[in-house]
């Protein structure tokens, strides 16, 4: 497994985990965010509901989970933040507002990315026993 990969992977993942895990105490906490929600056309159940399946999501990020598990998290994170974009879009909103889940985006972006690359990456033996060998065969 290449390193750098790994480190990649973990500061991306770590970094958008702790923006979903912030939009999701906001979603949960903040008035002004439950205000967003009513100004989008969203119901407040709608809102909670996100707020704690996002963090589901997130745990299932950070936790050893089966590959296939984590491929259905990150598209929901996907849906979650192409709808909120949209969302933002349809009612007019500037930058100001759509920009903080286009970040999010870029972030879950470079996550899955390096998320890809790990699990095609080679196992650490493997990569190993074929360095012993071509050395051996030489």
């Amino acid at each position: 497994m290449d390193v750098r990969l790994a480190i990649g992977f973990w500061v991306a993942t770590a970094l958008f985990c702790f923006q979903m895990g912030f939009t999701a105490y906001a979603q949960l906490r903040l008035p002004q965010v439950a205000a967003a929600f009513a100004h989008l056309g969203f119901p407040a159940y709608f809102r909670v509901q996100l707020a704690w399946v996002k963090l589901l999501g997130i745990a299932l990020l950070l936790a050893p989970a089966p590959p296939r598990l984590k491929e259905w998290t990150y598209a929901g994170f996907a849906f979650d933040l192409g709808s909120a974009i949209a969302a933002h879009l349809s009612v007019g909103d500037g930058p100001q507002a759509w920009g903080w889940p286009l970040g999010s985006a870029l972030l879950w972006g470079l996550s899955y990315v390096f998320w890809r690359r790990l699990r095609a990456a080679p196992p650490a033996d493997v990569e190993r026993y074929r360095h012993e060998g071509a050395r051996q065969a030489v």
